[in-house]
């Protein structure tokens, strides 16, 4: 199971927005979340797909999608999608608001010291990482693939700092595109 967390501290945390670029940069989430599962005439089987929203007006959120097969996933229809979930989102619950589609209030670090105490390797994309061409299958079996948008700046690194299991981790001497790298992680992923 490939795994993946995007962290936005900018995106909204309620459904009621319209404009996906003046709700914390939601058009960036929608690319992440298509470019995460689907392929020409498919949907990829193997992802898991985390998202930590920390915008306002009630952070965190956490929403989860895993593969299912009725999975309500349609290009079209991911930020109604989203608008939906954040709705449905109550304290101390988790919620499965469609099949493999979770929200939950849950904060950036609890969810990665969750994913540390399953033993999970965490990487950071960052372009001055080890070339993940240089990564063995074993050594990406169990890694779970961390990565922000660009106008949050990036990660909390403060945070970040608290788990001895994370390494970095590039795709090449560029920076790209949140939904870009997951295309490319899911690519170089795919050959090895």
């Amino acid at each position: 199971m490939r795994e993946f967390v995007y962290f936005s501290n900018s995106a909204r945390t309620s459904g009621n927005f319209t404009d996906l670029m003046q709700a914390g940069r939601m058009d960036i989430v929608c690319h992440t979340l298509i470019a995460a599962f689907f392929l020409s005439h498919s949907i990829r089987q193997d992802v898991k797909l985390h998202m930590i929203f920390n915008g306002p007006p009630n952070p965190p959120q956490h929403l989860e999608f895993v593969y299912h097969p009725e999975m309500p996933l349609s290009k079209k229809d991911v930020a109604g999608l989203i608008k939906r979930m954040l709705y449905k989102c109550k304290q101390g619950q988790k919620t499965e608001v469609f099949p493999g589609c979770f929200i939950e209030k849950k904060s950036f670090i609890k969810l990665l010291e969750e994913l540390d105490a399953e033993g999970k390797t965490l990487y950071i994309l960052d372009r001055k990482g080890d070339d993940i061409r240089k990564s063995g299958r074993n050594e990406l079996e169990n890694a779970v693939f961390i990565l922000g948008n660009h106008e949050d700046k990036g990660l909390p690194k403060k945070e970040l700092k608290r788990f001895r299991n994370v390494k970095r981790i590039s795709l090449g001497p560029n920076t790209l595109f949140a939904s870009h790298t997951i295309v490319i992680l899911n690519n170089e992923l795919d050959r090895i």
